[in-house]
């Protein structure tokens, strides 16, 4: 990234936390950015799990109420001379435990893009986070499995014979306002995807959108508190969003949206001035 946050290149791999030990996070880092690096020590900054008790070192949790970048980062322990690295905290809230890492470099980004912002930022994702932000600060927050449940009950559960590709905007809707209805009824809703394609042939992109609705439908009852009468943004990779905005937008909740790797970056152009800014 150039000092103004511009991306000059990116790579990827899959290597991460659930693969690498401890000594491995060096190795697999140099085998992406090898042929970036030359004499000079190149600064690097890292967020999310590369931060966590199992990641390559433990960023300390920040309780809320406090800023996404709430301070120092970590310095990570290299061999190599040409890099230092430095990883941002997480975020912890105490009552009721919840803990991100990783969202809050998104929200950092989205902040530093959006001065001013004072509202509910929603983060979809696996984890998706519900985050009050008001006067720059992270206020509370609270995490819905919504993605991971998503994810087991279509290749896991009785539900992988049914649940397809494609998509049914109606149907959607429709779950989500069933689910936010009555949220008691939403093991036997499950069940009815599976019995309505065994008996009246349930075409499986309306399986797939009733199975979202209904979860994200469950999502939304939960998060009431926070998005009811709020300014809210959603920060996500763009589909995602947009299912969560449709979701939203048929309670009445109008919404903007930013691009999650955007604001991914965004953060960590932030954390990297704020580190330039402290050593001074």
């Amino acid at each position: 990234m150039s000092p103004d946050g511009t991306m000059r290149a990116e790579a990827a791999s899959d290597d991460g936390m659930g693969r690498l030990s401890r000594t491995g996070f060096e190795p697999a880092l140099l085998r992406l950015i090898g042929p970036w690096l030359g004499s000079a020590r190149m600064p690097v900054v890292a967020c999310g799990m590369v931060g966590s008790r199992q990641g390559w070192v433990e960023a300390p949790y920040a309780t809320v109420p406090c800023r996404p970048l709430p301070g120092a980062l970590v310095a990570a322990p290299v061999t190599d001379p040409r890099i230092d690295v430095r990883v941002v905290p997480g975020v912890r809230q105490l009552d009721p435990a919840d803990v991100m890492r990783g969202e809050e470099t998104q929200i950092a980004g989205f902040l530093a893009t959006t001065p001013g912002f004072d509202g509910v930022i929603c983060l979809p994702g696996t984890h998706s986070k519900w985050v009050q932000v008001s006067a720059g600060e992270i206020v509370s927050f609270r995490s819905f499995m919504t993605g991971e449940l998503f994810e087991l009950l279509s290749t896991a559960s009785v539900l992988r014979h049914t649940v397809g590709e494609g998509w049914d905007a109606e149907a959607f809707v429709q779950a989500v306002s069933d689910a936010m209805s009555r949220p008691e009824a939403i093991a036997a809703r499950l069940f009815s995807i599976r019995a309505e394609a065994l008996l009246k042939g349930l075409d499986p992109s309306v399986a797939r959108a009733r199975l979202s609705g209904a979860l994200i439908g469950l999502e939304l009852a939960g998060a009431r508190p926070y998005w009811l009468g709020q300014d809210v943004a959603l920060v996500g990779a763009p589909r995602l969003s947009a299912i969560y905005a449709a979701a939203l937008g048929a309670q009445g909740v109008p919404t903007r949206a930013a691009d999650g790797a955007a604001m991914t970056r965004a953060g960590l152009a932030a954390a990297r001035l704020a580190t330039m800014e402290t050593t001074r």
